[in-house]
């Protein structure tokens, strides 16, 4: 299967657009821009949702679900979310064959309706914090699409909280940005920068955000969570008021933040090959695969039988399968199940089971190398601890590939060229204006301001002012 898979070098988006279909992760839909997500693609989603929501619930939040559709002067009350957003936007004109008295869109995000809801729950000091997170959908009119990366609906995850204080709401902010880069790195073994956009980058509406920013293997950037402080802007917008402990009328402070099916995306270019995915254990939907292996009919039952028996025991340490199928040699498996980036793979056959040990192939490490015979007496053992290593090693890997296509620069000619094939770091104190002259010649743009910050001072890449910070500049996608 592999052969038919374009190489990253040869065409790297060509390579992902191939390997999202013959990896059984999604399809085209009939409706321009969007996405049918399969079976295997959707796991996928689930393992990631489930581990997001298991760390949301940890800190406090609770889920909760509100309308797909909004009117269109909830999202005109705020200035700048109206602006950000109005080119994306899919309006909804008429409903049971009538026109509707006024326009419903279809959610592009929930702040402004979430904001309507929380100004009639908030009346006190004592109602917050307010911690609510909510797994849904949403539409953005986009007008280049790419499977996962981005489409016209995609599911994602939205949290949304109201704080007392300024101070409260950003910390739960920066909280956020720290529960998506432990994600981030643990189960998804991508290496991301915690940092702050640029305000020319910020999210529409916003006082400050933050993001993950994740490198590719084509180094390209991919904006993988963003956490927002609001501010006071749409508690102003739809009256979001409390009584403080004084006494006194107070306008709330709130916060949003969001990781979306980006994010399958961003597993498949962070550590896919050219053979196919090559999935993180801790969120691969099958973990370990047996493949049974015979040449004769009469070899058949007992490599079957022994194959099943270690399929029941694994079954309490992973996500295993057995690899049974009719019709299809070994080889062939070997070359599916490596597509669809499988970990780790047992290979048993008559030998194996006269000699009581078995073949481990790691997915992360093809050839010789990457294989190990083991007593199956140990396979309890010998598994989960291989899928640790596994884990370990394809984070590294991408951290690796990162810092090796990272450069500090000190000119902008020096800019120009390191955001071809990465990141460019540098110092920086230019405006909104200097970063779309950037943005215009280069197609690169900030990523991120990083939270971790050298100290000292520098000259500005750009403008040649002291700068105080420096930046992340690359091209995304």
């Amino acid at each position: 299967m592999a052969d038919f898979l374009t190489s990253q070098n040869e065409d790297f988006s060509k390579w992902y657009t191939e390997i999202v279909q013959k990896a059984d992760l999604a399809d085209y839909s009939p409706v321009r821009g969007c996405m049918v997500i399969k079976p295997y693609g959707y796991t996928l989603w689930e393992r990631i949702r489930d581990e997001l929501d298991h760390r949301f619930k940890e800190t406090g939040h609770v889920n909760a679900y509100f309308p797909l559709f909004i009117p269109m002067s909830f999202l005109q009350k705020e200035a700048q979310h109206v602006e950000g957003f109005s080119p994306e936007l899919a309006v909804v004109t008429h409903g049971g064959g009538s026109e509707l008295e006024e326009p419903l869109v279809v959610r592009p995000t929930s702040e402004t309706i979430i904001g309507y809801m929380y100004a009639k729950w908030i009346q006190s000091y004592r109602d917050l914090p307010l911690l609510i997170n909510q797994w849904a959908n949403v539409v953005r009119w986009e007008m280049r699409t790419r499977l996962f990366l981005r489409t016209t609906e995609f599911l994602w995850q939205e949290g949304h909280t109201a704080h007392a204080t300024k101070e409260e709401a950003i910390e739960e902010t920066l909280r956020i940005l720290n529960v998506y880069t432990d994600f981030a790195v643990k189960e998804a073994a991508i290496p991301v920068i915690p940092g702050r956009k640029s305000e020319s980058e910020k999210f529409a509406g916003a006082v400050t955000s933050y993001t993950i920013e994740a490198m590719m293997r084509d180094g390209k950037a991919l904006q993988s969570g963003t956490s927002h402080f609001l501010g006071q802007n749409f508690a102003k917008a739809f009256d979001i008021k409390f009584l403080d402990e004084g006494n006194q009328l107070q306008h709330a402070w709130t916060t949003s933040w969001g990781v979306s099916t980006r994010m399958v995306g961003a597993v498949v270019m962070s550590h896919g090959d050219d053979q196919g995915l090559v999935l993180p254990p801790r969120l691969a939907p099958i973990q370990v695969v047996i493949v049974p292996i015979w040449r004769k009919e009469k070899e058949r039952a007992t490599v079957l039988e022994a194959a099943e028996g270690i399929r029941q025991r694994l079954a309490s340490v992973a996500r295993v399968e057995l690899d049974d199928r009719e019709g299809f040699n070994a080889g062939w498996k070997f070359n599916d199940w490596e597509m669809r980036g499988v970990p780790l793979r047992v290979e048993i056959g008559p030998r194996d089971v006269a000699n009581e040990k078995v073949m481990l192939a790691r997915r992360d490490n093809p050839g010789r190398e990457g294989k190990m015979l083991v007593p199956m007496s140990g396979l309890e053992e010998a598994v989960p601890e291989m899928l640790t290593i596994i884990q370990q090693s394809i984070y590294q890997k991408a951290l690796d590939f990162r810092e090796a296509h990272t450069v500090d620069v000190h000119t902008y000619d020096e800019l120009k060229e390191v955001v071809e094939t990465g990141f460019a770091r540098a110092w920086w104190a230019g405006n909104s204006a200097d970063e779309a002259a950037i943005k215009d010649e280069t197609k690169a743009t900030i990523r991120c301001i990083p939270l971790e910050q050298p100290g000292g001072k520098g000259t500005c890449v750009y403008t040649g002012r002291e700068a105080t910070e420096m930046a992340i500049f690359g091209k995304a996608y």
